[in-house]
């Protein structure tokens, strides 16, 4: 791999007098709204599906669908943010994704709700990558923490307030208020871009590899869709054959990528111990932060019967805290290094896994609501540490390739996360129900459930532990000159 087969991106003239925090507000207040949307919608699917006479099976696609466009979206974005000027990219993205929200809000089916989503989702997927790589240029290594724990603001407080916000909305209003109250806040976003956002580098060019666009679109899209498919059964085609082509063309990518002189996505970041041992941490922080925010609803809504609007409310304090929270560790981070937040956070995240193994019917609401808080505490303390110390690690060259890697990685350990964590309740249920004397019985329907999840929690455990293990070699990063 060569470290640099990416040229130096030039700075705009001035970087250094530039107001920082004008950019940061208007880039958080855009990408807040599209990362939010990832997960708002979800909670609405009972009602979509009666008010628009669609199956769950179809209508499972306005999430997958989502979610499959910002996977295929993110790797093309380390080539975008070198063609393209800050403002033409973050503008351009979210006009996009406002005009996806208009669509869906006035939407008068089900064909045309989707394709506002997916426009949404292309907005989205622009968003994250210019984000991170414009604070990477905008500020010195020394004061990247603060600035990339107001991005944990956006990365883990907006999907996980979605559920509740999504909740407490259909509690007294239609769907269609869940993106009529996005509008404003996105056309906001652009017109403060468009007054206080300024350029951080000027487009290179790089030249454009189609058939990289091509594989990358097969692979990383095959791979999401596969196991967000994961619902029809791992014996299915759909799923495990759709797994194996994402499979066979990522590999042929990552060829392609380490044979070209200007890749679409440069792998030289795993070159960088940091930036691989940040990966791994992303990848398990992603696969628990998802899987848990699914699994909790399934057990509070099936074992404790609690209703949408409670079970909301139950995640409402850890979601709240850890949005508050982010900020604050990425200032630890700039003041005592990495180590001293993601070992404790690991241990946290370990011991409140634990604990979620041995919950029951019979465990109370604040247990939950404190377990809850405890691991969302645990991620604040881990994500945006992590991802800034690995990204501190890379020469200037890779900023675009660091953050589109870590982006897709994100989406890609999300769609996994949630597919594998279902299945595993799923199976466990199956298995408690096939040695129950009266499967139908509502008690066992519900005992059922909880082991199910049990065994669920039990891996991410697992998980959780081997996080622990990783923490341990994490040190601080020394940043390039380049």
């Amino acid at each position: 791999m060569n470290t640099q087969s990416t040229p130096n991106a030039p700075q705009p003239k001035g970087l250094d007098n530039i107001k920082r925090l004008p950019i940061l507000i208007s880039m958080i207040i855009g990408a807040f709204f599209t990362i939010l949307n990832e997960t708002l919608l979800n909670v609405a699917f009972p009602q979509l599906s009666i008010e628009l006479n669609v199956e769950p099976s179809t209508l499972q696609w306005l999430s997958t669908g989502y979610m499959l466009v910002v996977a295929v979206l993110i790797p093309a974005s380390a080539l975008l943010v070198q063609w393209f000027t800050t403002r033409q990219v973050f503008i351009g993205a979210m006009m996009i994704f406002t005009f996806g929200t208009i669509v869906s809000a006035l939407a008068p089916g089900f064909s045309v709700l989707l394709v506002g989503r997916l426009l949404q989702a292309a907005g989205t997927g622009l968003m994250m990558p210019v984000l991170m790589n414009t604070i990477l240029f905008l500020y010195p290594p020394e004061k990247r923490g603060a600035a990339m724990g107001s991005i944990g603001l956006v990365m883990m407080f907006a999907p996980a307030i979605g559920p509740t916000l999504s909740g407490i909305i259909l509690d007294s209003l239609s769907w269609r208020w869940l993106f009529y109250i996005v509008i404003p806040f996105a056309i906001f976003s652009i017109i403060f871009a468009f007054i206080f956002l300024k350029n951080v580098s000027e487009p290179t060019k790089p030249k454009v590899d189609v058939l990289s666009i091509i594989l990358s679109t097969i692979g990383f899209g095959g791979i999401v869709y596969g196991f967000s498919s994961s619902g029809k059964g791992w014996d299915s085609f759909q799923v495990y054959g759709i797994i194996i082509i994402g499979l066979i063309a990522l590999f042929f990518f990552v060829l392609r990528q380490l044979k070209l002189k200007e890749p679409l996505l440069d792998l030289s970041p795993f070159k960088f111990p940091l930036f691989t041992l940040t990966t791994i941490l992303l990848i398990i922080m992603m696969m628990t932060m998802f899987s848990t925010m699914t699994l909790l609803p399934f057990l509070f809504q099936g074992a404790l019967g609690l209703t949408v609007y409670a079970t909301g409310l139950i995640m409402l304090p850890g979601s709240l805290l850890n949005g508050v929270l982010s900020p604050v560790s990425g200032k630890l981070f700039d003041k005592f290094g990495p180590r001293a937040l993601i070992i404790p956070g690991t241990i946290i995240l370990a011991t409140v896994m634990w604990f979620f193994t041995q919950v029951s019917t019979d465990t109370s609401k604040t247990t939950f609501i404190l377990l809850h808080v405890s691991m969302m505490i645990a991620i604040s303390l881990i994500m945006m540490p992590a991802q800034t110390n690995g990204l501190n690690q890379l020469p200037r060259s890779l900023y675009p390739h660091g953050t589109a890697i870590l982006n897709t990685l994100s989406q890609v350990a999300g769609a996994i996360g949630v597919a594998f964590f279902i299945s595993i309740m799923t199976s466990g249920q199956k298995e408690y129900l096939a040695q129950s004397s009266n499967p139908t019985d509502p008690t066992q329907l519900t005992e059922a459930m909880v082991s199910g999840v049990h065994n669920a929690f039990i891996v991410g455990f697992g998980f959780a532990l081997l996080a622990v293990v990783v923490a341990f070699f994490v040190k601080r990063a020394q940043t390039p000159e380049n």
